[in-house]
């Protein structure tokens, strides 16, 4: 379909057979995405009408494609569609149709055509103390990064390696793999990490830039505080076992089996901030945790090294096995205060509008 470089991301829906009501019903749900509250879809419809195609470049350097794969399994009502006809993708080798110098050339063309305008997506990290491990048409990823980086609105790293160095900087790191922002420091940058990083997290942070051309509230990692704000304990469905002390002691003991808590096997959920737990995996059928496997912590910095990834968080704090019983019998009791002054906290149901009644 040929596309008129001035329609909106409106037209384009238009032009798919997008009704009016299914225009709004995307619109509530990208606000949604971008954590705003329902009186805003609105603002959002608004702000799409207007809204020009961006260019988007995605370059990938030391990856493994899980990225993109986990892109492409994005949900909500044909997300994925919408925001692949929303924006236009002008390079990215795993997903376009050309390759070898037609690639390189719609790149070229691509960065010559909306210099300063275009939104930079990478997955992967950067070799930086031996480019010559990973190059793309005899140019190094460092290289291919500071040239298309310059003409760039924003740079958005998606998933672990590219955002905190992931699996490729794990010791010994032969390439001495870096984060993109290592080399990117002049530009608005996000990261989306994990490994792969939630499709839904992805395609929120190209919404809300389509929608209103800036990015998310970030945290101290530029991390989107809507996906990223809360620990994977704070929302996860075992945190009661774990506040009456009910803990798995191994995967197939009766614990594992009654769907105790994952700490004392190793789950990382208390330190690892992510939303894995409110929107799940796969259409929201599932994710690790439920399915009886403790967080791994991929959306944290190092995570690969940190520790055994069956270890409990405890054995780093506390110095091994034998403390184990008393740093769970803690974070039990902990648990149970906190949830102690949570209960006295709650307000009768109804309360609050009885109040505004008054």
């Amino acid at each position: 379909m040929l596309v008129d470089p001035r329609a909106t991301v409106a037209d384009m829906l238009r032009a798919r057979g997008i009704s009016r009501r299914g225009f709004m019903k995307f619109c509530a749900t990208t606000a949604s995405l971008m954590a705003l509250a329902p009186s805003m879809t609105p603002k959002v419809a608004e702000a799409l009408q207007k809204a020009r195609r961006t260019s988007v470049i995605w370059l990938p350097f030391q990856e493994c494609t899980g990225c993109k794969e986990s892109l492409t399994r994005a949900g909500g009502p044909t997300l994925e569609n919408l925001i692949f006809d929303a924006i236009s993708l002008d390079y990215s080798e795993t997903l376009m149709a050309a390759a070898g110098h037609q690639a390189e050339e719609a790149m070229k063309n691509a960065i010559r055509e909306n210099w300063g305008n275009y939104l930079l997506l990478v997955d992967g990290s950067l070799p930086v103390d031996v480019p010559e491990y990973s190059v793309i048409g005899g140019v190094s990823n460092l290289e291919m990064l500071k040239e298309v980086a310059a003409g760039a609105k924003a740079v958005v790293a998606i998933g672990t390696c590219s955002a905190f160095g992931g699996l490729p900087a794990a010791r010994p790191n032969p390439t001495g793999a870096r984060p993109i922002s290592d080399v990117v420091k002049d530009k608005p940058l996000i990261n989306v990490p994990g490994c792969p990083p939630m499709p839904i997290a992805i395609t929120s942070v190209l919404v809300h830039y389509l929608t209103f051309g800036t990015l998310p509230e970030l945290d101290h990692l530029n991390r989107p505080k809507s996906f990223f704000g809360q620990t994977i304990h704070d929302r996860c469905y075992r945190r009661p076992f774990y506040e009456r002390g009910q803990f798995a002691e191994s995967f197939d003991d009766e614990g594992a089996k009654a769907g105790w808590c994952l700490f004392k096997v190793g789950c990382k959920g208390p330190t690892t901030y992510n939303g894995c737990a409110t929107y799940k995996w796969n259409l929201g059928a599932s994710w690790p945790v439920e399915s009886g496997h403790g967080c791994l912590g991929c959306s944290e910095p190092n995570f690969w090294d940190w520790q055994g990834f069956y270890n409990p968080l405890s054995t780093t704090q506390w110095g091994g096995y034998a403390q184990i019983g008393a740093a769970a019998a803690a974070g039990a009791a902990a648990g149970a205060v906190a949830a102690l002054a949570a209960r006295r906290k709650q307000r009768p149901v109804g309360q609050d509008v009885q109040e505004e009644g008054k």
